[in-house]
Protein backbone atom coordinates (compact mmCIF):
# COMPACT_ATOMS: atom_id res chain seq x y z
CA UNK A 1 0.00 0.00 0.00
CA UNK A 2 1.47 3.32 -1.05
CA UNK A 3 2.01 5.96 1.57
CA UNK A 4 -0.52 8.79 1.68
CA UNK A 5 0.92 11.91 0.09
CA UNK A 6 1.16 14.64 2.73
CA UNK A 7 -0.32 17.14 0.30
CA UNK A 8 -3.75 15.58 0.81
CA UNK A 9 -3.42 16.16 4.56
CA UNK A 10 -2.67 19.77 3.69
CA UNK A 11 -5.88 19.84 1.62
CA UNK A 12 -7.77 18.57 4.67
CA UNK A 13 -6.21 21.27 6.84
CA UNK A 14 -7.06 23.91 4.22
CA UNK A 15 -10.65 22.61 4.23
CA UNK A 16 -10.80 23.30 7.99
CA UNK A 17 -9.24 26.74 7.47
CA UNK A 18 -11.96 27.55 4.95
CA UNK A 19 -14.75 26.11 7.09
CA UNK A 20 -13.88 28.22 10.12
CA UNK A 21 -12.62 31.22 8.14
CA UNK A 22 -15.78 31.52 6.06
CA UNK A 23 -18.07 30.27 8.82
CA UNK A 24 -16.97 32.90 11.33
CA UNK A 25 -15.54 35.51 8.97
CA UNK A 26 -17.91 35.54 5.97
CA UNK A 27 -21.26 34.07 7.05
CA UNK A 28 -20.76 35.12 10.67
CA UNK A 29 -20.95 38.93 10.36
CA UNK A 30 -24.58 38.82 9.27
CA UNK A 31 -25.37 36.69 12.32
CA UNK A 32 -23.37 38.98 14.61
CA UNK A 33 -25.30 41.94 13.21
CA UNK A 34 -28.60 40.45 14.38
CA UNK A 35 -27.20 39.61 17.81
CA UNK A 36 -25.60 43.03 18.35
CA UNK A 37 -28.73 44.82 17.17
CA UNK A 38 -30.88 42.91 19.66
CA UNK A 39 -28.31 43.31 22.44
CA UNK A 40 -27.57 47.03 22.11
CA UNK A 41 -30.30 48.49 19.90
CA UNK A 42 -27.86 49.70 17.25
CA UNK A 43 -29.37 50.16 13.81
CA UNK A 44 -28.79 47.85 10.87
CA UNK A 45 -27.20 50.72 8.96
CA UNK A 46 -24.69 51.41 11.73
CA UNK A 47 -23.68 47.78 12.03
CA UNK A 48 -23.62 47.30 8.25
CA UNK A 49 -21.09 50.13 8.04
CA UNK A 50 -18.89 48.32 10.56
CA UNK A 51 -19.09 45.12 8.51
CA UNK A 52 -18.28 46.97 5.29
CA UNK A 53 -15.26 48.50 7.05
CA UNK A 54 -14.27 45.00 8.15
CA UNK A 55 -14.25 43.71 4.57
CA UNK A 56 -12.39 46.76 3.29
CA UNK A 57 -9.70 46.45 5.97
CA UNK A 58 -9.39 42.76 5.16
CA UNK A 59 -8.93 43.66 1.49
CA UNK A 60 -6.24 46.19 2.40
CA UNK A 61 -4.38 43.59 4.45
CA UNK A 62 -4.56 41.13 1.56
CA UNK A 63 -3.27 43.76 -0.82
CA UNK A 64 -0.39 44.93 1.36
CA UNK A 65 0.96 42.20 3.62
CA UNK A 66 -0.67 38.76 3.51
CA UNK A 67 1.22 37.39 0.50
CA UNK A 68 4.63 38.44 1.89
CA UNK A 69 3.67 37.06 5.34
CA UNK A 70 2.98 33.61 3.89
CA UNK A 71 6.22 33.77 1.91
CA UNK A 72 8.28 34.74 4.97
CA UNK A 73 6.64 32.89 7.87
CA UNK A 74 4.93 29.94 6.18
CA UNK A 75 1.35 28.70 6.34
CA UNK A 76 1.66 27.12 9.79
CA UNK A 77 2.55 30.35 11.58
CA UNK A 78 0.27 32.65 9.59
CA UNK A 79 -2.82 30.45 9.96
CA UNK A 80 -2.17 29.98 13.69
CA UNK A 81 -1.85 33.72 14.29
CA UNK A 82 -4.85 34.39 12.04
CA UNK A 83 -7.02 31.90 13.92
CA UNK A 84 -6.11 33.61 17.20
CA UNK A 85 -7.00 36.99 15.68
CA UNK A 86 -10.34 35.68 14.38
CA UNK A 87 -11.21 34.13 17.73
CA UNK A 88 -10.13 37.26 19.62
CA UNK A 89 -12.28 39.50 17.44
CA UNK A 90 -15.30 37.24 17.87
CA UNK A 91 -14.89 37.21 21.66
CA UNK A 92 -14.37 40.97 21.75
CA UNK A 93 -17.75 41.41 20.05
CA UNK A 94 -19.37 39.91 23.14
CA UNK A 95 -17.70 42.55 25.34
CA UNK A 96 -18.71 45.61 23.34
CA UNK A 97 -20.75 48.34 24.99
CA UNK A 98 -20.42 51.08 22.36
CA UNK A 99 -20.39 51.14 18.57
CA UNK A 100 -16.73 52.11 18.25
CA UNK A 101 -15.81 48.94 20.14
CA UNK A 102 -17.70 46.91 17.54
CA UNK A 103 -15.57 48.59 14.85
CA UNK A 104 -12.44 47.70 16.85
CA UNK A 105 -13.55 44.07 17.26
CA UNK A 106 -14.22 43.72 13.54
CA UNK A 107 -10.81 45.25 12.87
CA UNK A 108 -9.13 42.50 14.89
CA UNK A 109 -11.23 39.92 13.06
CA UNK A 110 -10.18 41.35 9.70
CA UNK A 111 -6.63 40.02 10.11
CA UNK A 112 -8.04 36.58 10.79
CA UNK A 113 -10.30 36.82 7.75
CA UNK A 114 -7.40 37.87 5.53
CA UNK A 115 -5.32 34.87 6.65
CA UNK A 116 -8.17 32.33 6.35
CA UNK A 117 -10.03 33.45 3.21
CA UNK A 118 -9.79 32.26 -0.38
CA UNK A 119 -6.31 33.68 -0.94
CA UNK A 120 -4.98 31.78 2.07
CA UNK A 121 -6.49 28.50 0.90
CA UNK A 122 -4.90 28.96 -2.53
CA UNK A 123 -1.53 29.75 -0.97
CA UNK A 124 -1.70 26.78 1.41
CA UNK A 125 -2.51 24.22 -1.30
CA UNK A 126 -0.41 25.60 -4.17
CA UNK A 127 3.08 24.34 -3.18
CA UNK A 128 1.90 20.73 -2.94
CA UNK A 129 0.24 20.22 -6.34
CA UNK A 130 0.85 21.08 -9.98
CA UNK A 131 -0.92 18.60 -12.27
CA UNK A 132 -3.89 18.09 -9.95
CA UNK A 133 -4.05 21.51 -8.33
CA UNK A 134 -7.53 22.16 -9.68
CA UNK A 135 -8.85 19.00 -8.06
CA UNK A 136 -6.98 19.60 -4.79
CA UNK A 137 -8.11 23.22 -4.57
CA UNK A 138 -11.73 22.32 -5.34
CA UNK A 139 -11.77 19.95 -2.36
CA UNK A 140 -10.04 22.45 -0.09
CA UNK A 141 -12.33 25.32 -1.10
CA UNK A 142 -15.38 23.23 -0.25
CA UNK A 143 -14.48 24.12 3.31
CA UNK A 144 -15.83 27.59 2.51
CA UNK A 145 -19.21 26.06 1.62
CA UNK A 146 -19.07 23.92 4.76
CA UNK A 147 -18.69 27.16 6.70
CA UNK A 148 -22.16 28.15 5.51
CA UNK A 149 -23.69 24.70 5.87
CA UNK A 150 -22.15 23.73 9.23
CA UNK A 151 -20.69 26.68 11.15
CA UNK A 152 -23.37 29.31 10.43
CA UNK A 153 -26.33 27.15 11.60
CA UNK A 154 -24.36 26.06 14.69
CA UNK A 155 -23.67 29.72 15.46
CA UNK A 156 -27.36 30.54 15.31
CA UNK A 157 -28.26 27.46 17.36
CA UNK A 158 -25.67 28.11 20.10
CA UNK A 159 -26.58 31.81 20.33
CA UNK A 160 -30.28 31.04 20.62
CA UNK A 161 -29.73 28.33 23.22
CA UNK A 162 -26.90 29.74 25.34
CA UNK A 163 -27.04 33.46 24.58
CA UNK A 164 -25.03 35.80 22.37
CA UNK A 165 -21.86 35.89 24.47
CA UNK A 166 -21.69 32.21 25.40
CA UNK A 167 -22.53 31.12 21.86
CA UNK A 168 -19.72 33.15 20.31
CA UNK A 169 -17.25 32.17 23.04
CA UNK A 170 -17.99 28.51 22.35
CA UNK A 171 -17.53 28.99 18.60
CA UNK A 172 -14.18 30.74 19.08
CA UNK A 173 -12.96 28.08 21.50
CA UNK A 174 -14.02 25.24 19.17
CA UNK A 175 -12.12 26.80 16.29
CA UNK A 176 -8.92 27.18 18.29
CA UNK A 177 -9.20 23.67 19.74
CA UNK A 178 -9.64 22.05 16.31
CA UNK A 179 -7.76 24.27 13.89
CA UNK A 180 -4.53 25.11 15.71
CA UNK A 181 -3.44 21.48 16.35
CA UNK A 182 -4.25 20.60 12.73
CA UNK A 183 -2.32 23.62 11.45
CA UNK A 184 0.71 22.80 13.60
CA UNK A 185 0.76 19.16 12.48
CA UNK A 186 -0.25 19.39 8.82
CA UNK A 187 0.88 22.79 7.55
CA UNK A 188 4.59 22.11 7.56
CA UNK A 189 6.88 23.10 4.66
CA UNK A 190 7.09 20.70 1.75
CA UNK A 191 10.26 18.63 1.62
CA UNK A 192 12.27 18.46 -1.64
CA UNK A 193 11.62 14.72 -2.01
CA UNK A 194 7.83 15.01 -1.67
CA UNK A 195 5.78 15.01 -4.87
CA UNK A 196 2.26 14.16 -5.90
CA UNK A 197 2.17 10.98 -8.01
CA UNK A 198 0.50 12.82 -10.88
CA UNK A 199 3.34 15.37 -10.90
CA UNK A 200 5.94 12.59 -11.03
CA UNK A 201 4.14 10.90 -13.92
CA UNK A 202 4.01 14.16 -15.86
CA UNK A 203 7.61 15.08 -15.07
CA UNK A 204 6.62 18.11 -12.97
CA UNK A 205 8.27 16.57 -9.92
CA UNK A 206 11.68 17.03 -11.49
CA UNK A 207 13.67 20.16 -10.90
CA UNK A 208 13.88 22.13 -14.15
CA UNK A 209 14.02 25.76 -15.22
CA UNK A 210 10.52 27.26 -15.35
CA UNK A 211 9.07 27.95 -18.77
CA UNK A 212 8.19 31.57 -19.31
CA UNK A 213 6.53 33.65 -21.97
CA UNK A 214 6.83 37.38 -22.80
CA UNK A 215 3.71 38.17 -20.78
CA UNK A 216 4.96 36.41 -17.66
CA UNK A 217 6.54 38.60 -15.03
CA UNK A 218 10.09 37.66 -13.97
CA UNK A 219 10.49 40.12 -11.10
CA UNK A 220 7.75 41.03 -8.67
CA UNK A 221 6.89 44.69 -9.04
CA UNK A 222 3.40 45.69 -8.02
CA UNK A 223 3.05 48.34 -10.72
CA UNK A 224 4.15 45.92 -13.43
CA UNK A 225 1.77 43.24 -12.20
CA UNK A 226 -1.20 45.61 -11.99
CA UNK A 227 -0.62 46.84 -15.56
CA UNK A 228 -0.15 43.41 -17.13
CA UNK A 229 -2.86 42.13 -19.45
CA UNK A 230 -2.91 38.78 -17.68
CA UNK A 231 -3.58 40.40 -14.30
CA UNK A 232 -6.19 42.88 -15.56
CA UNK A 233 -8.15 40.19 -17.38
CA UNK A 234 -8.00 37.92 -14.33
CA UNK A 235 -8.84 40.47 -11.63
CA UNK A 236 -11.61 42.57 -13.22
CA UNK A 237 -13.85 39.63 -14.26
CA UNK A 238 -13.84 38.05 -10.80
CA UNK A 239 -14.34 41.41 -9.12
CA UNK A 240 -17.46 41.89 -11.25
CA UNK A 241 -18.66 38.32 -10.85
CA UNK A 242 -18.19 38.26 -7.08
CA UNK A 243 -19.87 41.65 -6.65
CA UNK A 244 -22.94 40.24 -8.39
CA UNK A 245 -22.63 36.96 -6.51
CA UNK A 246 -22.27 38.34 -2.99
CA UNK A 247 -24.97 40.92 -3.61
CA UNK A 248 -27.42 38.33 -4.89
CA UNK A 249 -26.66 35.82 -2.13
CA UNK A 250 -27.20 38.54 0.48
CA UNK A 251 -30.61 39.45 -0.96
CA UNK A 252 -31.66 35.94 -2.04
CA UNK A 253 -34.16 35.34 0.75
CA UNK A 254 -35.57 38.86 0.50
CA UNK A 255 -36.07 38.39 -3.25
CA UNK A 256 -37.59 34.90 -3.10
CA UNK A 257 -39.75 35.10 0.03
CA UNK A 258 -42.55 37.30 -1.41
CA UNK A 259 -42.88 34.92 -4.36
CA UNK A 260 -42.53 31.42 -2.87
CA UNK A 261 -42.65 32.01 0.88
CA UNK A 262 -39.97 32.11 3.57
CA UNK A 263 -39.70 28.36 4.10
CA UNK A 264 -39.35 27.67 0.39
CA UNK A 265 -36.81 30.49 0.14
CA UNK A 266 -34.79 28.74 2.84
CA UNK A 267 -34.85 25.56 0.79
CA UNK A 268 -33.69 27.57 -2.23
CA UNK A 269 -30.71 28.87 -0.24
CA UNK A 270 -29.87 25.29 0.72
CA UNK A 271 -30.16 24.23 -2.92
CA UNK A 272 -27.82 27.05 -3.94
CA UNK A 273 -25.21 25.97 -1.40
CA UNK A 274 -25.53 22.31 -2.41
CA UNK A 275 -25.11 23.27 -6.06
CA UNK A 276 -22.00 25.28 -5.16
CA UNK A 277 -20.38 22.19 -3.65
CA UNK A 278 -21.34 19.95 -6.56
CA UNK A 279 -20.23 22.56 -9.11
CA UNK A 280 -16.84 23.01 -7.47
CA UNK A 281 -16.19 19.27 -7.23
CA UNK A 282 -17.27 18.71 -10.84
CA UNK A 283 -15.04 21.55 -12.03
CA UNK A 284 -12.12 20.02 -10.13
CA UNK A 285 -12.10 17.09 -12.57
CA UNK A 286 -11.86 19.30 -15.68
CA UNK A 287 -9.83 22.31 -14.51
CA UNK A 288 -6.55 20.42 -14.84
CA UNK A 289 -7.34 19.34 -18.40
CA UNK A 290 -8.65 22.49 -20.09
CA UNK A 291 -7.77 26.13 -20.39
CA UNK A 292 -8.94 27.67 -17.12
CA UNK A 293 -9.99 30.96 -18.70
CA UNK A 294 -12.43 29.09 -20.92
CA UNK A 295 -13.78 27.24 -17.89
CA UNK A 296 -14.10 30.55 -16.03
CA UNK A 297 -15.97 32.15 -18.93
CA UNK A 298 -18.40 29.24 -19.11
CA UNK A 299 -18.87 29.49 -15.35
CA UNK A 300 -19.85 33.17 -15.65
CA UNK A 301 -22.20 32.36 -18.53
CA UNK A 302 -23.89 29.64 -16.49
CA UNK A 303 -24.41 32.05 -13.59
CA UNK A 304 -25.72 34.71 -15.97
CA UNK A 305 -28.22 32.23 -17.37
CA UNK A 306 -29.33 31.37 -13.83
CA UNK A 307 -29.81 35.06 -13.01
CA UNK A 308 -31.79 35.57 -16.22
CA UNK A 309 -34.13 32.75 -15.18
CA UNK A 310 -34.53 34.31 -11.72
CA UNK A 311 -35.38 37.69 -13.28
CA UNK A 312 -37.96 36.21 -15.67
CA UNK A 313 -39.46 33.42 -13.59
CA UNK A 314 -42.70 33.63 -11.65
CA UNK A 315 -43.16 30.00 -10.61
CA UNK A 316 -41.35 27.94 -8.00
CA UNK A 317 -39.81 25.42 -10.40
CA UNK A 318 -38.07 28.05 -12.54
CA UNK A 319 -36.90 29.96 -9.47
CA UNK A 320 -35.36 26.78 -8.08
CA UNK A 321 -33.75 26.11 -11.47
CA UNK A 322 -32.29 29.62 -11.51
CA UNK A 323 -30.87 29.11 -8.02
CA UNK A 324 -29.42 25.76 -9.09
CA UNK A 325 -27.60 27.17 -12.13
CA UNK A 326 -26.43 30.27 -10.31
CA UNK A 327 -25.30 28.23 -7.31
CA UNK A 328 -23.34 25.75 -9.43
CA UNK A 329 -20.90 28.54 -10.27
CA UNK A 330 -20.66 30.10 -6.81
CA UNK A 331 -17.79 27.97 -5.53
CA UNK A 332 -15.76 28.16 -8.74
CA UNK A 333 -15.75 31.95 -8.62
CA UNK A 334 -13.43 31.76 -5.62
CA UNK A 335 -11.35 28.78 -6.84
CA UNK A 336 -10.60 29.88 -10.39
CA UNK A 337 -8.53 33.07 -9.80
CA UNK A 338 -5.71 31.16 -8.11
CA UNK A 339 -5.73 28.49 -10.80
CA UNK A 340 -5.42 31.11 -13.53
CA UNK A 341 -2.52 32.70 -11.63
CA UNK A 342 -0.80 29.30 -11.48
CA UNK A 343 -1.25 28.95 -15.23
CA UNK A 344 0.07 32.38 -16.20
CA UNK A 345 2.50 33.73 -13.58
CA UNK A 346 5.83 32.54 -12.14
CA UNK A 347 5.49 30.14 -9.22
CA UNK A 348 7.62 32.26 -6.88
CA UNK A 349 5.14 35.15 -7.07
CA UNK A 350 1.99 33.04 -6.62
CA UNK A 351 1.20 34.10 -3.03
CA UNK A 352 1.53 37.81 -3.70
CA UNK A 353 -0.40 37.85 -6.96
CA UNK A 354 -3.26 35.74 -5.59
CA UNK A 355 -3.43 38.07 -2.58
CA UNK A 356 -3.67 41.08 -4.89
CA UNK A 357 -6.50 39.56 -6.92
CA UNK A 358 -8.47 38.44 -3.86
CA UNK A 359 -7.98 41.88 -2.28
CA UNK A 360 -9.43 43.58 -5.37
CA UNK A 361 -12.30 41.09 -5.41
CA UNK A 362 -13.06 41.66 -1.75
CA UNK A 363 -12.91 45.44 -2.08
CA UNK A 364 -15.41 45.18 -4.92
CA UNK A 365 -17.86 42.68 -3.44
CA UNK A 366 -18.00 44.59 -0.16
CA UNK A 367 -20.29 47.02 -2.00
CA UNK A 368 -22.44 44.34 -3.69
CA UNK A 369 -25.17 44.11 -1.02
CA UNK A 370 -25.59 47.89 -0.75
CA UNK A 371 -25.67 48.28 -4.54
CA UNK A 372 -28.53 45.79 -4.87
CA UNK A 373 -30.30 47.36 -1.89
CA UNK A 374 -30.25 50.78 -3.55
CA UNK A 375 -31.51 49.38 -6.85
CA UNK A 376 -34.28 47.48 -5.09
CA UNK A 377 -35.27 50.51 -3.03
CA UNK A 378 -35.53 52.69 -6.13
CA UNK A 379 -38.10 50.45 -7.85
CA UNK A 380 -39.47 48.49 -4.86
CA UNK A 381 -38.55 45.36 -6.84
CA UNK A 382 -35.46 43.32 -7.67
CA UNK A 383 -35.79 43.36 -11.46
CA UNK A 384 -33.22 46.12 -12.08
CA UNK A 385 -30.86 44.65 -9.49
CA UNK A 386 -30.96 41.24 -11.17
CA UNK A 387 -30.38 42.77 -14.61
CA UNK A 388 -27.33 44.63 -13.30
CA UNK A 389 -26.00 41.35 -11.87
CA UNK A 390 -26.67 39.70 -15.22
CA UNK A 391 -24.72 42.43 -17.03
CA UNK A 392 -21.78 42.05 -14.64
CA UNK A 393 -21.64 38.28 -15.20
CA UNK A 394 -21.76 38.61 -19.00
CA UNK A 395 -19.08 41.32 -18.96
CA UNK A 396 -16.91 39.10 -16.75
CA UNK A 397 -17.35 36.17 -19.16
CA UNK A 398 -16.09 38.31 -22.05
CA UNK A 399 -13.15 39.97 -20.28
CA UNK A 400 -11.72 36.76 -18.80
CA UNK A 401 -11.69 35.24 -22.29
CA UNK A 402 -9.93 38.15 -24.04
CA UNK A 403 -6.38 36.71 -23.87
CA UNK A 404 -7.63 33.46 -25.38
CA UNK A 405 -9.40 35.34 -28.18
CA UNK A 406 -6.42 37.62 -28.84
CA UNK A 407 -3.96 34.75 -29.03
CA UNK A 408 -6.42 32.43 -30.75
CA UNK A 409 -6.22 29.93 -27.87
CA UNK A 410 -7.81 26.56 -28.43
CA UNK A 411 -9.63 24.30 -26.05
CA UNK A 412 -6.94 21.94 -24.82
CA UNK A 413 -4.69 21.15 -21.87
CA UNK A 414 -4.29 23.87 -19.25
CA UNK A 415 -1.93 26.58 -20.37
CA UNK A 416 -2.34 26.13 -24.14
CA UNK A 417 -3.34 29.33 -25.84
CA UNK A 418 -2.01 31.54 -23.06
Amino acid sequence: MSKLYHGWLVVGAAFLVGMFGFGLGFYGPGIYLVGLRARHGWSTEELSSAITAYYLLGAALLFLIIGPLFDRWGARSVVTIGAVAMASGVVLLTLTTSLWQAYASFSVMSFGWATMSGAAINIIVAPWFESRRGLALSWAMNGASAGGVVIAPLLVLSMSRFGFAAGLDMAAAAMLALLIPVALLALRPKRPDEHDEADLRSGLGQVSPPKTSPDKIAEFRVGTVLRSRAFITASIPFALGLTAQVGLLTHQVAFLSPVIGTIAAGWAVGLTTFAAVVGRVAAGFVLDRYNRRIVASLNFVMQAFGIWILAAATGSFMLYLGCLLFGAGVGNATSLPGLIVQQEFPKQHFARIVSLIVAINQFSFAFGPSLLAQLQHREAAYTAALLVCLAMEVTAAIIVLLPVIIRRGTLGPAGIGL
